[in-house]
């Protein structure tokens, strides 16, 4: 039984070895299946396998045709290379592998294209506006062709598209191509011409491979609307010159060629440029001219005829036949005969007034230079010319003038916000002033137009004056004040003559709203520090000037800081201080009364005639601060059922006839607003003696009344008391008073 038992554990465990060995070998391929190739390109398979040290491997074509492709093995891995690759491998491949007795087998199909190239554009010729043109689209080399789409696009719009879906499938690279024609609009230009090429190499999948071209598109125009403009005219003179401008329109712009006609009709080329310019014309240089604009794709011509005449004999007169001419300037008037060899020359006044001018004949020329030019100056003159036997003449009109200063611009003070100015504009040494215009303005706005129309008397330069008054504002500021004066000329100006000038305007703002700032008080106590700061508002800032104002009346300067300071205050220091803002527009003034207070000092508090005194006696107490003019002196009796203030006079208190009951302790109190001192005394009074046993009637009577007036008294006092409680009656503000 033992035996059997291991007979049958030891077949179990190869059977497991076999199984597990089985199951741990395995085969796979990359790519997986499929793949895409491309013919000339290099494609490598990789066959691999697991669970095995030492497979064997082989390869073959699943129809057993010749593989075409280079096999190389390491260890559990098998490469098969096909480089290039060709039409040969287009076939399903079949990796073997062997490992003992186990063979396990995997397949991959190759799929093969070709695309090689972008597509190619071509057109039947030039673009040309309004001319039809056909545009090809080619794919060259490409396999299969029954994959192949072509789209052509103009810009956004798809002209065409074919797909080669029919044509017969063979084995062969081939060139397919798409025509489309069409009619080029010179909108066109600059826009995108797309040949686009799709070849779908696995349908499956829907794997796509798409080339394309892009050309943009140049469209052209013929050469048309060909011209010749002439200058001076296609009629000339001997000795003349001309020039001809041909334009010729076209896309590229044509390119100019000039010729003359012959008598053979022969064209002889005379210039590319697109001016002409002849001199010295003769008159057999008269003839058809040829203009030709020519571009890539065509031609275009213009003609024109030139007619060359016999010289005239004229005379010219320069600058012209109207001179203006300033007072004191130098004028040369130039007469000219054209036409004549051996001209003579003579000049005159129209007038026949004398010539104030000198006469120089050069050749076909002759001169009169009037220098420093005057009043006497401003005629018409004419100048006679001969040639032969005839004589011409021609004249020409001096006007003289005088306008040779800018306008002078004057105010009658600085400009203040609000005050009225008075401008005014001098224009000197004018002629003729019937023809003078001036003109004031405030930046864009006319205060003030004058025209000068009165009659003229005699010829002489006069000044002229054009006045106003305005009344600035600060808006003014950084405006200009403009002063333009025009003279106007005869029929030969037509813009007048101009000078002007400008004076921008700042507005000065008088000071205002001066304030004046105290730190800490305007009320101090001695030896304290304080600053006065003070500011004013105006254009321009106003310079601050600090005084004080003295008795009678008159300011004394102290700074000219904005802040005043004191570092320690006397009681001299007291008084008004006056802060004035001033610049160019004004002045501004506040003022400001410091006080200085004194503390109380040697404050004396005396007894007359002395601290003891009788009954009947008459006292004066007195009190007295020596060092601060303005002091409350209180005078108190203290009490023990309170202190009574006591009724005096520039500090003094008279006791007529003391009595013993006025005896006690005296207090004065010496009080400012910045302090207080106390000084006190006590009075003794001693009654009157008498004899011990006499009892009179009349002190029998006193002492009777005095029992009553006591308890009144003591009423008196207690709703005296009462009402002081309830604010009707204050005795100590009653009593106090200044000294």
């Amino acid at each position: 039984m033992p035996v059997k038992m291991v007979a049958v554990l030891g077949a179990s465990t190869v059977l497991w070895i076999l199984f597990a060995v089985s199951q741990a070998f395995k085969i796979e391929i990359s790519p997986e299946y499929k793949t895409i190739a491309q013919i000339g390109d290099s494609m490598a398979l990789t066959c691999s396998t697991t669970g095995c040290e030492s497979p064997l491997f082989s390869w073959r074509t699943q129809i057993d045709s010749p593989l075409n492709a280079k096999v190389r093995t390491e260890g559990s891995k098998s490469v098969l290379t096909m480089e290039p690759v060709s039409f040969e491998n287009e076939h399903s491949y079949l990796c073997t592998a062997t490992c003992g007795s186990g063979k396990l087998e995997r397949s991959i199909h190759v799929d093969i294209y070709s695309f090689p190239k972008d597509p190619e554009i071509q057109f039947s010729g030039p673009l040309e506006v309004g001319k039809p043109v056909t545009v090809k689209c080619l794919a060259p080399d490409i396999y299969p062709v029954y994959r192949l789409e072509i789209d052509l696009f103009k810009g956004d719009q798809l002209m065409n598209r074919q797909e080669f879906s029919s044509e017969e499938m063979t084995k062969s690279l081939e060139t397919k191509s798409l025509e489309v024609t069409f009619t080029p609009v010179i909108e066109d230009t600059g826009k995108a011409l797309v040949c686009r090429a799709k070849l779908h190499i696995d349908q499956i999948d829907s794997t796509l491979k798409e080339r394309e071209t892009v050309k943009e598109l140049q469209v052209y125009i013929s050469p048309r609307n060909t011209t010749i403009s002439v200058h001076p005219s296609t009629r000339l003179h001997q000795g003349g010159a001309v020039t001809m401008t041909c334009s010729s329109e076209g896309l590229p712009a044509p390119e100019i060629i000039w010729g003359r006609k012959l008598d053979n009709e022969v064209l002889q080329l005379l210039s590319g440029n697109a001016t002409l310019t002849l001199i010295a014309m003769r008159m057999e240089d008269s003839g058809v001219y040829v203009c030709e604009g020519v571009n890539l794709i065509g031609r275009d011509k213009a003609e024109v005829e030139l007619v060359v005449q016999e010289k005239p004999f004229i005379v010219d007169i320069s600058p012209g036949s109207q001179v203006a001419a300033q007072v004191g300037d130098s004028v040369v008037l130039t007469c000219a005969a054209i036409g004549c060899d051996s001209p003579s020359f003579s000049w005159r006044t129209q007038t026949d007034s004398p010539l104030n001018g000198v006469v120089r004949n050069e050749g076909a020329k002759s001169t009169l230079v009037l220098s420093s030019v005057g009043f006497e100056d401003e005629h018409s003159y004419l100048c006679a010319v001969t040639c032969l036997q005839r004589t011409l003449e021609k004249r020409t009109q001096v006007e003289v003038y005088s306008f040779p200063e800018d306008p002078v611009i004057k105010m009658s003070g600085p400009l203040v916000h609000g005050r009225p100015v008075t401008v005014n504009c001098t224009v000197p040494n004018v002629y003729p002033f019937d023809h003078l215009e001036i003109e004031l303005l405030k930046g864009e706005t006319t205060l003030m137009k004058k025209y000068f129309l009165e009659e003229m008397g005699i010829k002489s330069l006069e000044t002229k004056i054009l006045e106003t008054t305005f009344i600035p504002t600060i808006e003014d500021t950084r405006k200009s004040l403009v002063c333009l004066a025009r003279l106007h000329g005869g029929e030969m100006e037509s813009e007048p003559k101009q000078r002007q000038s400008v004076q921008p305007l700042y507005v000065n703002v008088a000071p205002k709203e001066t304030t004046i700032w105290v730190s800490p008080s305007p009320i101090l106590e001695e030896g304290s520090p304080v600053n006065l700061t003070c500011s004013s508002d105006g254009i321009p800032a106003p310079k601050i000037l600090w005084s004080r104002q003295l008795n009678n009346g008159e300011l004394q300067p102290l700074s000219e800081n904005t802040t005043l300071t004191f570092m320690s205050t006397k009681r001299d220091d007291s008084g008004i201080y006056v802060c004035e803002g001033i610049n160019e527009a004004g002045i501004s003034r506040k003022s400001v009364e410091l006080i200085i207070q004194v503390s109380p000092k040697d404050i004396q508090l005396t007894v007359f005639p002395s601290k003891s005194v009788k009954e009947g006696d008459t006292v004066i107490i007195s009190c007295t601060c020596g060092n601060v003019p303005e002091t409350w002196i209180i005078l108190k009796k203290k009490a023990k059922t309170g202190d009574m203030v006591l009724k005096s006079v520039d500090g003094s208190y008279t006791i007529r006839q003391a009595q013993l009951q006025d005896a006690g302790i005296y207090e004065c109190e010496s009080k400012t607003e910045v302090g207080s001192q106390l000084r006190s005394l006590t009075l003794d009074v001693k009654g009157k003696e008498h004899n011990k046993d006499y009892f009179s009637p009349e002190l029998l009577a006193l002492y009777c009344a005095s029992s009553l007036v006591i308890p009144a008294v003591g009423m008196i006092v207690y709703f005296a008391r009462k009402a002081n409680m309830k604010g009707s009656y204050s005795l100590v503000e009653a009593q106090k008073s200044k000294v």
